[in-house]
């Protein structure tokens, strides 16, 4: 009698720890490629891995995914907007659209690590931005091709570097490996 409710409660114990771990899983699952639109908040997001050395950040909301190394295992990724602004008059915004940024999981507050960010334009707001219609930040430097789908360019801010943050050489060694991979 001992033993049958020793093994009933060693029963319901395990199955409460694995309940917790699933709703666990199933928070982080739900804020994967569906990115929260409100300016930056911060979602972990789904890690898929591949082989042996990757992980891959999937994006189905715009359509691509982002190949990382292991040693960015709890990356977050933190949406924002961009603004492009009017070529004449800096102050008005004529065009905004989404900023993926993937943080790297060891940045703090104290800590800034290099982001890898991530601009999404419609094929009309690219377009116009190589035309000039307008412009984004006061470099006069566009922004560089990630990448492209059938709905959206992906591109990589001007100047995304320029404080030469702690990390920012493994995030040019990432960017050389074409990581960015449109579906």
């Amino acid at each position: 009698m001992k033993k049958t409710i020793f093994i009933g409660i060693l029963f319901i114990f395990c199955m409460s720890l694995i309940g917790c771990n699933t709703a666990s899983e199933t928070a982080n699952a739900s804020s994967s490629g569906e990115q929260n639109q409100k300016s930056n908040e911060e979602s972990t997001s789904e890690e898929k891995e591949t082989n042996s050395e990757n992980l891959i950040y999937e994006n189905t909301k715009y359509g691509f995914t982002f190949s990382l190394p292991k040693s960015w295992l709890g990356y977050k990724v933190v949406t924002d907007q961009w603004e492009g602004r009017d070529i004449n008059q800096q102050e008005t915004v004529v065009e905004s659209g989404p900023i993926l940024t993937i943080r790297h999981p060891k940045w703090t507050e104290e800590n800034l690590l290099q982001d890898i960010p991530i601009m999404v334009f419609t094929h009309e707001q690219w377009s116009s931005l190589q035309k000039e219609k307008f412009v984004i930040g006061t470099a006069p430097i566009l922004p560089s091709l990630l990448g492209q789908n059938d709905n959206y360019v992906f591109a990589l801010p001007a100047r995304y570097n320029f404080a030469f943050p702690e990390g920012y050489e493994e995030v040019e060694d990432i960017l050389e490996t074409t990581p960015l991979q449109p579906k």
